[in-house]
């Protein structure tokens, strides 16, 4: 569909609507957000630095140094997820806490957000450390071609998160009830028996717990997947709204994109061992550490060249997710067919994504594409589909 006059003027209608002081703060806080992608290199680079300077995991590893590989293994690399998360705590406190109330967009009190970062911890450090069990044995087991094998570890870390994450993990941070019955619950239904979910994995959570965001998810492969709806956007949302949302979560879900990530996240992964293969020797000279690639008080030097590689990849990984986005809004236009109630819901992200980036940093810096083009996406559809005329009423 190609963009009319008419279509072009109704998405700049919608996003003017906005006002001059809403589009500035979202211009603000979306720049900000890029400029902290770099900022939190350089904080992962110093905090290695640090942790190499105390030789904290090299005493870990001397006082472990008699144990089993695994149990060895496991204690390092658990040190390591805790001593490096308490060093950028005052970090995560800027970036995930104090900006979000900044620009309006949490009202997490700071006592609960605290709690919250303690029970990700505790999953961060088991799983983690279990992960990183994995890496080292294949390490040691495989030789130089670790690197291969360590891509199906990710895969089958992927798929497990996608089982488990829904059901298991997520609960513990928010309360997932039913959705009760009415006009919203009956609607969600028909989107469920589209996508094959069935209806006692309808969900509404406490979302504004953590934020403000006005969201909804379909997550989860197989007996896991269920649909849940942010009370943020059962709120502040028509009936409509929630359909075209839902509509557009519910696609990621039938085209599949789950098992898109299953696969291109293991290949990311496998990318990322085969350099760090490489680099891990130079990187270690650079920090000055003297530990060997198989050995876990070498993680400080896995976590600078990940965080150098993370934000030199960071376009690639934004391209394909702009590409699941479009393909989403798409699912949603065909089957949901709401395009004014999409976009008025999008209209709604912008506070927290700027909707009228230039074309640079849509490509370098933006998961989802702007908010303007998707608007006028919506109205393009509109255009090419009018809805059709009522039918007349019945001769008396």
């Amino acid at each position: 569909m190609t963009a009319t006059p008419t279509t072009a003027a109704q998405a700049a209608r919608m996003i003017d609507s906005l006002g001059p002081e809403a589009l500035a703060k979202a211009q603000a806080y979306t720049t900000g957000n890029h400029w902290l992608l770099l900022a939190g290199m350089a904080v992962s680079i110093l905090i290695a630095w640090l942790i190499v300077r105390s030789k904290v995991l090299d005493r870990v590893a001397g006082k472990v140094s008699g144990k089993s590989f695994a149990l060895a293994t496991l204690a390092v690399s658990g040190a390591f997820f805790l001593v490096s998360d308490l060093l950028s705590l005052p970090w995560t406190l800027y970036t995930d806490w104090q900006r979000q109330h900044a620009y309006g967009l949490s009202k997490q009190p700071l006592s609960d957000f605290l709690g919250q970062w303690a029970l990700g911890e505790v999953f961060e450090i088991g799983l983690g450390a279990l992960f990183l069990l994995g890496v080292y044995a294949l390490i040691r087991k495989t030789g130089a071609r670790w690197w291969l094998w360590g891509g199906g570890l990710a895969a089958s870390a992927v798929l497990l998160m996608l089982l488990a994450g829904p059901s298991l993990i997520a609960p513990l941070f928010n309360k997932y009830e039913p959705v009760p019955p009415g006009p919203v619950r009956t609607a969600l239904e028909h989107i469920a028996d589209d996508v094959g979910i069935p209806h006692d994995r309808i969900f509404m959570y406490d979302g504004s717990r953590q934020s403000e965001r006005f969201t909804a998810n379909v997550t989860g492969i197989g007996p896991s997947a269920r649909i849940a709806i942010s009370d943020v956007a059962l709120k502040e949302a028509t009936l409509a709204e929630v359909l075209a949302v839902t509509g557009h979560e519910a696609g990621h879900y039938k085209l599949g994109h789950a098992w898109r990530a299953a696969v291109v996240m293991p290949l990311l992964a496998m990318l990322f061992f085969f350099l760090l293969n490489r680099l891990f020797a130079p990187a270690a000279r650079l920090l000055g550490s003297d530990a060997t690639l198989d050995e876990p008080r070498g993680l400080p030097v896995f976590m600078v060249v990940g965080s150098v590689l993370g934000l030199l990849t960071t376009p690639i990984t934004n391209n394909l997710t702009r590409i699941g986005e479009k393909e989403a809004d798409a699912y949603s236009l065909r089957t949901v067919n709401e395009p004014d109630a999409l976009a008025t819901a999008l209209v709604k992200t912008a506070e927290y994504r700027y909707p009228r980036p230039s074309a640079l940093q849509e490509v370098l810096f933006y998961t989802h594409p702007s908010v303007e083009h998707r608007v006028l996406n919506a109205m393009e559809w509109k255009a090419a589909h009018p809805a059709p005329p009522p039918a007349p009423a019945p001769k008396p």
